[in-house]
């Protein structure tokens, strides 16, 4: 059935199994939207198996709704991976992998989704406080989190010509499975001594004690209605209070501050 045939608004998320993507369909199934669900297992939705690391499982995915339907309302690029440890020692498998699902994960799906938006649509991607908190033992992630801010800024002026809306939103600590299934390294702990480990458990304690992934999906549904929603959006107050120091606050002392935090 078309959305032609049935008007009814139709969002694309990826990541829909866990987290903040499974939180996200709950929300705009609750809206009254038709979710289509990316993610490798079964989730919220209408579930389509796609691994957003690879571009053609990217493509078939775009392949089978742009077989049921006429246009896509909202995409929502969440699926995103974590890897934790000494950046030097990182195996360059894990280091592919990450940028894979969370960098390139994003530009495939706005890519194949891109023939579909219709004028007014949005695309939401799902970053991080880390783009702007580059953590310690969290190097990788930090990198691909930055980069998706950067793109979807840029995304956001390209777009703005064919009347497409393109934000991110920015979450801080959010209490999901995530956590736990971060990949965690120690190599290089003769090195390091026991900074990876005390870092590691900083910000997992952080992470563990966060924001419901509910809240982050009410966020992002709101900015996925919004005529002209702001281009970046900090969720938690705590990160915006972080994250407007930042830009008062020397370099130097950033650093100082989050070497004190993590390591």
């Amino acid at each position: 059935m078309t959305r032609a045939a049935d008007n009814v608004r139709v969002a694309v998320i990826t990541g829909t199994s866990s987290g903040i993507g499974q939180a996200c369909a709950r929300k705009f199934l609750s809206e009254g939207f038709r979710v289509y669900g990316l993610s490798r297992r079964p989730g919220e939705g209408i579930h389509i198996a796609c691994d957003v690391s690879d571009a053609e499982s990217v493509k078939a995915a775009f392949r089978e709704i742009a077989a049921r339907e006429d246009s896509i309302d909202v995409l929502v690029c969440n699926a995103g991976m974590g890897i934790s440890g000494a950046a030097a020692y990182a195996k360059h498998s894990d280091i592919m992998r990450i940028f894979g699902v969370n960098c390139m994960g994003v530009f495939s799906c706005v890519r194949e989704a891109l023939p579909l938006l219709r004028k007014g649509a949005h695309i939401v991607t799902v970053s991080s406080a880390a783009a702007y908190f580059a953590i310690p033992f969290q190097a990788y992630y930090s990198a691909t989190k930055s980069a998706v801010t950067a793109y979807t800024q840029a995304l956001r002026t390209e777009l703005a010509v064919l009347g497409i809306r393109v934000c991110c939103v920015m979450p801080g600590d959010v209490h999901t499975g995530f956590t736990d299934a971060r990949r965690k390294s120690d190599a290089g702990a003769e090195v390091y001594g026991q900074r990876i480990g005390k870092s590691i458990a900083a910000m997992e304690k952080d992470e563990r004690t966060g924001m419901s992934p509910d809240h982050v999906a009410d966020v992002i549904y709101r900015r996925a209605q919004q005529k002209n929603p702001p281009p970046l959006t900090t969720v938690g107050a705590l990160y915006k209070v972080f994250i407007f120091l930042n830009r008062l606050f020397p370099t130097r002392l950033v650093e100082f501050i989050i070497a004190h935090m993590y390591s």
